[in-house]
């Protein structure tokens, strides 16, 4: 099966994306409540459209995630071998970056999902 990602992406950055796209997620939610809440720019938008905003924001998070994840398995190839891949081989690096990116971008999953959570309770600014 042709890929349309070439596999020339698989480097030693895609280890990093998903924990960037987490931490940038957060930042994004969190200084947008803490701007709206602190200008009081809840005259002028309703916090229901900010929380839409983040929640678009959040599913493109979760999207770019699942995309890392899906190039880490498939770095992995598809899960085939199973760990440690500890030997001093190009194939075994390969594979423990792949297996190490690939549970990167659960942990970062799951941190995006927990951070979201606080959008459906939370009604508004608090005085």
């Amino acid at each position: 099966m042709k890929s349309f990602i070439p596999r020339e992406v698989e480097t030693l950055w895609t280890l990093f994306t998903a924990p960037t796209v987490w931490a940038l997620h957060f930042l994004v939610c969190y200084g947008t409540v803490a701007v709206f809440c602190a200008k009081g720019l809840a005259s002028e938008i309703s916090f229901d459209t900010v929380r839409v905003g983040l929640g678009v924001v959040t599913v493109l998070a979760l999207a770019m995630i699942v995309l890392s994840a899906w190039l880490a398995w498939r770095q992995w190839g598809f899960g085939s071998d199973d760990p440690p891949h500890d030997e001093a081989t190009r194939n075994a690096r390969t594979l423990f970056q792949g297996f190490a990116t690939l549970l990167l971008s659960g942990l970062s999953f799951a941190a995006v999902l927990y951070m979201a959570i606080p959008m459906i309770f939370i009604a508004g600014c608090q005085p």
